[in-house]
């Protein structure tokens, strides 16, 4: 895993070093700037029918744009009314209010703490779009490496043995590895600052996502999606405003490399909504870079979106083993689930201790 030289090693992410190419201006169109305001998100409800690639929370006045959708989830945490408890109608209208108000508190608190995110971008990089994309992209991953972290805990504990939960993280984590390695060969980390801000936000983002994590996957997850739903507005205007330049400069080697040759499996791994070699990229230039880290973007948000609706994540590569009908529970109601260290506290006391892996 390739990562930027750091200030120290504490905070390096990475095994090894990937220099940037030395003629780094072939790389940049010469008269885009990054605006200074980047479309924070405020509250809007989700809908089942389409599959958005903005976050659950976004500005009724913003601009919204349409992911293509493949398979639709099963249901949305607003769609439920229980935070993905599956509870539907027979709950109680009080309860139902209830969970409804801790999934908008929620989303405010996630909503906050994105936008003061954006505002430190928006300071240090309203003019240099490379720097803000690898800082971006260090940002992005640590959410995987979170889940993983928090779901291995997890299953020492004897509480949860969901293997596809740890396939599809990791997946998501080695495409936002390569978003990374990309921006380093186009030069995004060439200065020790951009470095340093980025690693040190990464440390303090593992740790507050590890314990938001454990007290609230539903909140964790709509995190990642918010941070996801600023990753794709933000290139989705950069295509727009710069694309005829991008589309006259060569695409880094690392993009063709991953995009277009070995064993694309984990390609296919992290998005969960179509199915497995569906999706097939060609690349011919930067703006083809660029336009697929965008989709890229576009499907972490509906993976994250359906990890918000409880037991609703499968592996697509699990669809053609095991998915017969739309109308198929996805999830094994065999297997330990836990919503958070609360949950799999009490069911470490209720629950017998052998656990059969669902594989």
């Amino acid at each position: 895993m390739t990562s930027s030289t750091a200030a120290s090693p504490v905070f390096a992410l990475s095994s090894f070093q990937l220099k940037p190419v030395s003629n780094t201006k072939n790389y940049l169109p010469s008269s885009f700037s990054i605006p200074t305001t980047f479309f924070p998100l405020s509250p809007l409800i989700s809908r089942k029918s389409s599959f958005r690639a903005m976050a659950t929370v976004v500005k009724e006045n913003e601009e919204k744009v349409v992911v293509e959708e493949s398979f639709p989830p099963k249901a949305s945490p607003a769609q439920d009314g229980e935070g993905g408890n599956n509870q539907g109608p027979q709950s109680s209208s009080s309860t139902h209010g209830f969970d409804n108000w801790i999934i908008t508190f929620e989303q405010s608190i996630n909503v906050f703490l994105t936008d003061s995110v954006i505002r430190i971008l928006d300071a240090f990089y309203h003019d240099r779009y490379y720097a803000r994309f690898f800082v971006l992209e260090t940002i992005a991953r640590v959410p995987y490496f979170a889940f993983l972290s928090v779901l291995h805990l997890y299953e020492s504990f004897g509480w949860w043995r969901r293997a596809d939960y740890l396939k599809v993280h990791f997946a998501e984590s080695w495409n936002e590895m390569h978003h990374l390695l990309i921006m380093e060969e186009l030069g995004g980390n060439d200065w020790w600052f951009d470095r340093f801000l980025a690693q040190h936000i990464a440390v303090a983002y593992y740790f507050m996502t590890v314990f938001m994590y454990m007290i609230s996957p539903r909140m964790a997850y709509h995190l990642s999606e918010c941070v996801e739903s600023h990753a794709f507005s933000t290139y989705d205007k950069f295509l727009k405003a710069q694309g005829d330049e991008l589309k006259k400069l060569p695409a880094p080697e690392v993009a063709v490399k991953y995009y277009t040759e070995g064993d694309l499996y984990l390609f296919d791994e992290f998005q969960t909504s179509r199915p497995p070699k569906s999706r097939r990229p060609k690349i011919e230039s930067l703006y083809d870079v660029f336009v697929n880290i965008r989709d890229d973007e576009g499907e972490h948000c509906k993976t994250m979106k359906a990890c918000q609706s409880h037991g609703n994540l499968r592996s697509p590569h699990s669809y053609s083993d095991r998915f017969r009908e739309d109308n198929e529970s996805l999830c094994d109601p065999n297997e330990v689930d836990c919503e958070g260290i609360v949950d799999s506290m009490k069911k470490s006391v209720t629950s017998s201790p052998s656990i059969t892996q669902n594989l």
